[in-house]
């Protein structure tokens, strides 16, 4: 993949391109949050590593930029050990954190987690009797080959890990999910994920069906969340 790396530490993108690049990956860099928001419009990379605390512009706004045109996978990096802003970075549409200091091969698999979901959202459709049919559910329909979600005729844009969740919600509907079980689930290739991610996802998801007046999700208070009836 092309990865975009963006951090105002020039020590710290040596090591997260050094590991990237071992494992195969083309990257590049950008020393602040302007400089990457260009780049990035730039030379659309598959995937961003962003910190949050930077010149110029901050991580957060960075993606809050990004997320108007573009779905492209972002891992956020983060120094600070107050959980709300890994959070509100989830919240404003990124698909991962990873706190520093960081081992780079945890590093190098998150980003391989994310790469085999890509791999998977690009393979050429498949137009064989048994390819995988769509998944409809009252309104909302998913299509697991091509990676789409459509409430009635209109797409709703998602990142590949709200995909993930929202596809594991979807396959059984009306089973309540525990955050463990949509952990193992959805994030199959990876194995550190807090319960507060899940809800950030969660968050999101619904954020962008509210806008076409639907509620695909439900909470389960105390024991988790569920595909709704996705009828209104």
């Amino acid at each position: 993949m092309k990865i975009l790396i963006v951090d105002d530490d020039a020590d710290i993108r040596a090591v997260v391109a050094f590991a990237l690049n071992k494992a195969g990956h083309q990257t590049l860099e950008a020393s602040n949050g302007l400089q990457g928001l260009t780049m990035a419009h730039t030379h659309s990379p598959d995937l961003i590593i962003l910190d949050i605390l930077m010149p110029e512009m901050d991580g957060t706004e960075v993606c809050t930029r990004l997320r108007r045109r573009s779905n492209v996978p972002i891992i956020f990096l983060t120094s600070r050990d107050d959980e709300v802003d890994r959070i509100l970075g989830l919240e404003l549409g990124g698909d991962d954190y990873i706190t520093k200091p960081f081992s780079p091969r945890e590093l190098a698999a998150r980003v391989k987690a994310i790469g085999r979901r890509l791999e998977r959202q690009s393979a050429p459709e498949d137009t064989s009797a048994d390819k995988a049919q769509d998944i409809k559910h009252g309104r909302l329909t998913l299509d697991p080959v091509r990676f789409k979600v459509f409430w009635d005729q209109t797409e709703v844009s998602l990142t590949v890990t709200e995909f993930g969740v929202l596809q594991t919600l979807l396959g059984y509907p009306g089973k309540v999910f525990t955050r463990d079980e949509l952990i193992s689930k959805a994030y199959r290739d990876q194995t550190i994920v807090s319960d507060r991610t899940i809800d950030s996802h969660i968050t999101r998801i619904r954020r962008k069906f509210a806008a076409l007046g639907a509620t695909p999700i439900e909470t389960v208070h105390g024991l988790g969340y569920k595909c709704g009836d996705c009828l209104g």
